[in-house]
């Protein structure tokens, strides 16, 4: 089975990604660690990412696609995958169920993670990371001491304030809300998933959106 996590920005898809390939037994495959190590292994497409970001430009969106097709062409996702970060534009859309036909496979649905936006703006502009580990908390005050053993300072992003989540919210909206009417126009299945609650409350919902679960 081969699904694609989509919604707005602090919607749960990274937390659910990992939870929803184990419950179906299949891999997460996230863009950026594909790219990362396609960077670092020195693959044709890799390369090819490498001189686009040493432009400073962004990695266009057919050697993004190389790098997820040779991900999938690897026996590791020979039974599926859960595609996390894949699809943000039309383009990526109709690039990525290109790419599959031509594997001699196909998208079985689209999980979409829905959330109002006053809930993610008071979700995102709650979170604060550490600045040497990264690891994110919830409703912990900027300034306070990672619980890992670094010790590091609690930060709030520049873009999880209040103001940068609106903007970052309506740039969804313009951008990529529009993907979900691409796939229903093409024939994928698109589930909406109430993404509100705790998150193994939203695992079982996501479950039984893709009719896996009662």
């Amino acid at each position: 089975m081969i699904i694609v996590l989509f919604g707005k920005p602090g919607g749960g898809k990274g937390t659910q990604a990992p939870l929803l390939a184990a419950a179906l037994d299949v891999p997460t495959l996230a863009t950026g660690d594909e790219l990362r190590a396609a960077v670092r292994d020195g693959t044709p497409m890799g390369r090819a990412a490498k001189a686009a970001m040493e432009r400073g430009e962004l990695v266009p969106d057919d050697v993004i696609l190389g790098i997820l097709k040779d991900a999938l062409s690897q026996p590791r996702f020979a039974r599926g995958a859960v595609l996390d970060g894949v699809v943000r534009t039309e383009p990526q859309a109709a690039g990525l169920t290109k790419m599959l036909g031509e594997l001699g496979r196909s998208l079985d649905a689209v999980l979409y993670f829905d959330v109002p936006d006053e809930v993610l703006v008071e979700r995102l502009s709650g979170r604060t990371v550490c600045e040497r580990c990264q690891t994110p908390y919830q409703g912990r005050e900027p300034g306070t001491r990672c619980d890992k053993a670094d010790g590091g300072v609690l930060v709030r992003r520049k873009d999880d304030e209040p103001e940068a989540v609106r903007h970052r919210l309506a740039v969804y909206e313009r951008d990529t809300a529009p993907v979900l009417e691409w796939f229903r126009g093409h024939g994928t299945t698109v589930a909406r998933v109430d993404a509100v609650g705790s998150v193994p409350e939203v695992t079982a919902r996501a479950l039984r959106a893709l009719g896996l679960a009662s």
